[in-house]
C-alpha cells in the first residue's frame, strides 16, 4: 500500500466554522466533508446539463407544434 499524501490548506476562521456547522456528525472529518461537497457539486453540474439539454430539445419540439401552418387559421377567425 503507498503513502497517503496529506498537505494543509490554510481557510478563513469563518469558512472552518461554516463547515463545521454542515457536518453530519462531530467526529466527521473536514476531508471526509469536502469529499461529500464536491460530490455534490459534481452532480448538480451534471444534473444542470441534462435539464439544460432537455430544455433545448423541449424548445425544438415546441416551436415544431406550434409554427405551423394549421394553427395560423386561427388568426384569420
Amino acid at each position: 500500500m503507498g503513502k497517503s499524501k496529506i498537505t494543509t490548506i490554510q481557510i478563513d476562521k469563518s469558512v472552518a466554522e461554516s463547515l463545521k456547522k454542515i457536518k453530519e456528525h462531530p467526529r466527521q472529518s473536514y476531508n471526509e466533508l469536502l469529499i461529500k461537497l464536491i460530490r455534490f457539486v459534481n452532480e448538480s453540474k451534471n444534473k444542470n446539463q441534462y435539464d439544460e439539454f432537455l430544455h433545448k430539445i423541449q424548445q425544438e419540439k415546441m416551436k415544431e407544434l406550434w409554427d405551423n401552418k394549421e394553427d395560423g387559421v386561427w388568426d384569420d377567425c
